[in-house]
C-alpha cells in the first residue's frame, strides 16, 4: 500500500487554537507548546515557519503562525498555530477553512488564566463544536502549566483557588463536551512534550494517515477529480425580527376597578348605615359561593353546604328599604345593591379584605397564551408561595385594626369561610396556602363561568342579528375604549343594548373571552388576523401581540411545499397587518416573504407589493440572485465537462 501512494499526497494538517501562556505573565519570549514539540521531537525534520495575517490585523499581531515540516520521513506536516481566538470574530471565513481542512485540532490554555478559559468555553468552543458537528476530527485539549496554589482544595464546596485557576474537573468537562482527549502538561519538559503530548499527537497522525490511505478516501478523491470548481456555498438567510410579548396587566386592571370605583353595582354598609366600601357583584361572585347566595346567583339547593349558607346569613343582609339616600351611581340595569355587614369586626376590616380579593399575585402577570406543563407546574408553586405572602399582609392589616388576637382570628376564619369551596373542609394546616391556591382560580378561571351568560349581565351587545351578554365592570377594567364608551358622555353609557359593527360575532366573542380570561386560543391564522383587527379597533395591545405571535408561529411551522400550495395569501396578511398598524407583524411578514422568495415571487399577489416593498424583498431575498447566478454557472461548467457530479 505504501508503494502505491505518492509521498507528496501524504500530509497531515494540525490546527492549534489558544494561548498557553499565563494571562499575567510578562515573559513574551516563553516558548509555545507547538514550537517546543516541533524542535524536540525526533520524528520532525525540515521545519519552516511563517507569520500569516489577514487584512484586519497589523504585522505585529499575526493571526497565526504556519509551520511546515516532515514527519515519519516522507509525510508533509502543516501546523497552523493560532494564539488569538479573535480570528473567529475578525476573519470567520479563514477560521472555518482552517477547521474544515484540519486532520487534528489542538486547544490549549493556561491553567492560571481562568478568565481566558471561561471566555473560550462560553464563546469559541461552541463555534468549534457546531463546525465539527458532522465531522470526526480528533481534538486534543491541553491544560498547560502548574497551578499557582500549591495545594489546591478538591472539595466541591471550596473555592480557595478557583477564582484564578482552572481546575482539572473543568478541563475534563470541556473535553467531554467536545469528545476530546484531555492532557495536563505541568511544564514544557521533555517528558510532557515528547512522550505525553507528542505520543498522543503522533498516534492521531498515524490514524489520519491510515484513514487517508483507505479505499474510501481514494474513491472520494477520484470523484473530486471531475470537479474543476467547487459548487457555490449557499449562505444562511437573514435572521428574522424578534417579537417580544407584552406582559399581562390583567391583575392590575381588576384591582384598579376597585380603586377607581367604576361601574359599581354593590355598596356595603355598616349596621348604623354608614357606607363602608363599594364593589362589583361579578368579581365577588367569581370568588365566593357566599356572594353567589347573597346576590341570588345560586340558591341554597345549588350550594348544598350548610357552612356557606350559615356564613352568608351571619355576615350579610341585602337591604332594599328606602332609608338610604338616592344614589346617582348604577347602570341601566338599576341602582347598586345595598348590603348590610352584620359583624362589626368584619365590617371594620372589609376594605382590606376586598383589596386582598381583588389583588392578584404578581407572578401571574407573566402568563402568556403558550402552555408548558413543566413551567406551569413550577410557576403555580411560585404563585402559591407569593400568595402566602399576600395572606400574611392581610393578617398584618387586620391586626393593625383589631388589637385583640381572638378577634383577628375570628375575622380570618370568616374570610376562609367566604373563600371555601362547597363540600370541602378548611384545614388549619397550611390554610394560607390553601386559600392562596383558591384565589389563583379567581379571574382567569372563575370569571370564565360568567362569560357569554345572562347571569349578572348589565349590557347586551347586538351583532349580526344575535345578542351577546356581558358585564360592564369587566369590560371597563380590561379595555380603555370600553371604559370611555360606558363612563363618558356617549349614548352607550346609558344604554342596555349596544350595537357592534365591523366585526363578526365569532371574532367579537373571542375578543370578549380574552377580556374575561386573559387567554386567547385562535384556531387558524385567518381567525387570529380577524381577532388582531378587532383588538386594534378596541386598542387592546397585548391581545394584538398574542395574535401576532400565533400567526408567526403557525407560518414558521409550515413546510415549503405547504407554503407553495396553500390558498392562504401571506401578502394579503401583510397588507392587513400594515393597514391596521401592526408594525411588528408587517415587518416580520416582509422578511418572511424575502426569506421564501422563490415561493412568493411566483404568486400573482406578489405584484401587489409596492415598489419600495419589492425593493426591500429583492435586497433581502434568499437565496440571493448572486448565488443563483453562481449555481447556474456551476451547472454549465459540470455539463461542459461531461462528467457526473457527485454533488448535483
Amino acid at each position: 500500500m505504501a508503494d502505491t501512494v505518492k509521498p507528496s499526497l501524504m500530509s497531515v494538517h494540525v490546527v492549534a487554537f489558544g494561548n498557553e501562556r499565563d494571562g499575567c505573565s510578562e515573559d513574551n519570549q516563553q516558548s509555545s507548546l507547538i514550537w517546543t514539540y516541533l524542535r524536540r521531537s525526533a520524528l520532525i525534520s525540515e521545519i519552516e515557519s511563517s507569520l500569516l495575517l489577514n487584512s484586519a490585523n497589523h504585522v505585529g499581531n499575526p493571526v497565526f503562525i504556519e509551520y511546515q515540516a516532515c514527519v515519519f520521513g516522507n509525510v508533509r506536516l502543516v501546523v497552523h498555530d493560532c494564539p488569538l481566538w479573535d480570528i473567529f470574530d475578525s476573519d470567520w471565513y479563514t477560521s472555518q477553512n482552517l477547521i474544515g481542512g484540519a486532520d487534528i485540532i489542538v486547544i490549549k490554555y493556561s491553567v492560571n488564566d481562568k478568565s481566558s478559559f471561561q471566555e473560550v468555553k462560553d464563546s469559541y468552543v461552541p463555534m468549534i463544536k457546531r463546525t465539527l458537528n458532522h465531522c470526526s476530527i480528533p481534538v486534543i485539549i491541553s491544560a498547560v502549566g502548574a497551578r499557582k496554589s500549591e495545594v489546591p482544595c478538591t472539595c466541591p464546596l471550596c473555592t480557595s483557588d478557583r477564582g484564578t485557576c482552572v481546575t482539572a474537573s473543568e478541563g475534563i468537562q470541556l473535553a467531554k463536551e467536545l469528545g476530546a482527549t484531555y492532557l495536563e502538561l505541568h511544564s514544557l519538559s521533555d517528558f510532557y512534550i515528547e512522550k505525553y503530548f507528542g505520543g498522543v499527537l503522533e498516534y492521531f497522525m498515524i490514524q489520519s494517515l491510515n484513514q487517508k490511505s483507505s479505499e474510501k478516501m481514494k474513491k472520494r478523491k477520484k470523484g473530486h477529480k471531475c470537479q474543476g470548481v467547487k459548487p457555490p456555498q449557499l449562505e444562511q438567510p437573514e435572521k428574522m425580527p424578534i417579537l417580544k410579548g407584552e406582559a399581562s396587566h390583567y391583575n392590575s386592571d381588576l384591582h384598579n376597578l376597585l380603586i377607581c370605583c367604576q361601574c359599581v353595582d354593590v355598596i356595603f354598609y355598616s349596621e348604623d348605615l354608614k357606607e363602608v366600601v363599594e364593589a362589583h357583584k361579578i368579581v365577588l361572585c367569581s370568588v365566593s359561593h357566599v356572594f353567589m347566595l347573597l346576590f341570588n346567583v345560586k340558591s341554597p339547593a345549588d350550594i348544598q353546604d350548610s357552612s356557606i349558607i350559615r356564613t352568608a346569613q351571619i355576615l350579610f343582609a341585602v337591604n332594599n328599604e328606602a332609608v338610604f339616600p338616592v344614589s346617582s351611581r348604577g347602570s341601566p340595569s338599576g341602582p347598586p345593591v345595598r348590603v348590610i355587614v352584620k359583624d362589626s369586626f368584619f365590617c371594620s376590616c372589609l376594605s382590606d379584605i376586598l383589596h386582598f380579593i381583588y389583588s392578584e399575585l404578581p407572578s401571574m402577570e407573566n402568563v402568556t397564551y403558550d402552555y408548558d406543563p413543566e413551567y406551569s407546574q413550577g410557576a403555580d408553586s411560585l404563585k402559591v408561595l407569593e400568595g402566602a405572602f399576600h395572606w400574611e399582609l392581610l393578617e398584618e392589616d387586620i391586626k393593625k385594626k383589631l388589637k385583640d388576637p381572638e378577634e383577628v382570628e375570628l375575622v380570618l376564619e370568616k374570610v376562609k369561610c367566604i373563600l371555601k369551596t362547597p363540600g370541602k373542609v378548611n384545614s388549619s394546616k397550611n390554610c394560607r396556602y390553601h386559600q392562596t391556591a383558591k384565589l389563583l382560580q379567581l379571574r382567569n378561571t372563575s370569571l370564565r363561568l360568567f362569560f357569554n351568560t345572562h347571569v349578572l349581565a348589565d349590557v347586551i351587545f347586538q351583532i349580526q342579528g344575535a345578542t351577546v351578554p356581558a358585564h360592564r365592570a369587566v369590560l371597563v377594567a380590561r379595555c380603555e375604549v370600553m371604559a370611555a364608551m360606558f363612563n363618558g358622555s356617549y349614548v352607550e353609557a346609558n344604554s342596555f343594548l349596544v350595537p357592534v359593527y365591523g366585526v363578526s360575532k365569532d371574532t367579537f366573542l373571542s375578543f370578549l373571552e380574552y377580556l374575561y380570561t386573559d387567554s386567547c386560543c385562535p384556531v387558524s391564522i385567518l381567525q387570529a388576523m380577524s381577532l388582531l383587527i378587532c383588538a386594534e379597533m378596541y386598542q387592546v395591545s397585548r391581545l394584538q401581540h398574542i395574535c401576532e405571535l400565533y400567526i408567526i408561529t403557525q407560518l414558521q411551522s409550515m413546510p415549503s411545499r405547504e407554503l407553495a400550495s396553500t390558498s392562504l395569501s401571506v401578502i394579503s396578511l401583510f397588507r392587513k397587518a400594515k393597514f391596521h398598524n401592526s408594525d411588528c407583524l408587517s415587518t416580520w411578514l416582509l422578511h418572511f416573504i424575502a426569506t421564501n422568495y422563490l415561493i412568493f415571487s411566483q404568486k400573482p399577489e406578489f405584484q401587489d407589493l409596492s415598489v419600495e416593498e419589492r425593493n426591500f424583498v429583492e435586497m433581502h431575498r434568499w437565496p440571493s440572485s448572486m448565488y443563483l447566478k453562481q449555481l447556474a454557472d456551476y451547472r454549465n461548467y459540470i455539463n461542459s465537462q461531461k462528467c457526473h457530479c457527485i454533488v448535483m
